[in-house]
């Protein structure tokens, strides 16, 4: 039975709606197709994460959303309009925070955020207090007099986030915002961006730290290899795989016989090999530890280590691709 919650958010209004958005690039060897179709819909207020390893068509997509890329086909609604038909006008209504610097190095701080706000249209008053909000907000305080060479990689990363963010648009993307943060910095842009969601703004956001997605996302589309492999929310997601997963770090030349052994004494849901270890998914992890451990003894196989836990967004991407999220980083 639908919720009234899960009927509210079906009929909020669509800030993104993809449909068989794809693109291929040229290269001395072929055409290599980094995105594949994608269709994807993202409701105003949600915070969605692109999740995936690199290479996995996560910036190139958040490029073509943003008109910074053509798509070689398909088609996009962005913020009530056409991908294709009106860039500029999407171009107006979103903010981007790029992997790539944004900063310009002969500049003071607070100058490029006060002109980068009055491109988008706010007076000189809205940039200024737009402007000092963000320096108080991503902890740039006594910043904003400085030219960015002066700046840390730290620094410079948080005022990229700002410029992104400084012309208040209601639709937001983060391309791996959080690189070179140190984990202060990180929690603190993470609370501003729930904050952004408490007011209305939806964001899309790519990054590599699962737990933070897991905690920070309404929703979560796991890409691989140019496409989307699964979505849902976190819980949802992690639902996908019931049990417990027990990982043991073994000799490669033993992991193959490991697996078989753990098969023959064990009701395995899931077996894999990934990240240099040996993953294996099964109804109860406590009970299954002392018997495995046993039967590999047996065989003299002992672990490096071994861990059980609940599954984690990286197990998700583990099942649905046969590799672990991290080994793409």
């Amino acid at each position: 039975m639908e919720t009234t919650a899960t009927v509210r958010d079906r009929t909020r209004t669509l800030a993104i709606r993809v449909r068989g958005l794809a693109r291929t690039f040229t290269t001395k060897t072929g055409p290599v197709q980094a995105v594949n179709g994608l269709d994807f819909e993202v409701r105003e207020g949600e915070i969605v994460g692109l999740l995936g390893p690199n290479g996995a068509g996560k910036t190139t997509t958040l490029r073509m959303i943003a008109t910074l890329l053509a798509p070689t086909a398909g088609q996009a609604r962005i913020a009530d309009a056409d991908l294709r038909e009106a860039p500029r006008e999407v171009r107006a209504r979103i903010g981007y925070v790029a992997q790539g610097g944004m900063t310009n190095d002969d500049e003071l701080v607070i100058d490029q955020l006060v002109l980068q706000a009055r491109l988008f249209g706010l007076s000189k008053a809205e940039a200024t207090a737009s402007a000092e909000h963000l320096l108080r907000t991503l902890e740039l305080d006594g910043m904003g007099r400085r030219r960015c060479r002066e700046l840390s990689g730290g620094q410079r990363r948080r005022v990229d986030i700002a410029l992104g963010l400084v012309h208040r648009p209601r639709l937001v993307y983060l391309d791996e915002p959080t690189t070179g943060l140190d984990p202060q910095s990180r929690a603190n842009l993470w609370e501003h961006v729930r904050r952004l969601r408490s007011e209305g703004t939806t964001i899309v956001l790519t990054t590599h730290y699962l737990e933070e997605a897991d905690a920070l996302c309404d929703r979560i589309l796991v890409m691989d290899h140019g496409g989307i492999v699964a979505s849902g929310t976190p819980d949802e997601l992690k639902q996908r795989i019931s049990g417990d997963v027990i990982s043991l770090d073994i000799a490669d030349a033993q992991a193959d016989l490991a697996i078989e052994i753990a098969d023959s004494v064990l009701e395995l849901r899931s077996k894999l090999r990934a990240d240099g270890l040996v993953h294996l998914t099964v109804a109860r992890g406590d009970a299954a530890v002392v018997p495995l451990l046993r039967a590999l003894d047996e065989h003299g196989i002992v672990p490096g280590a071994l861990t059980v836990k609940r599954p984690s967004l990286d197990d998700v991407f583990l099942t649905v691709t046969g590799r672990s999220l991290r080994e793409g980083k």
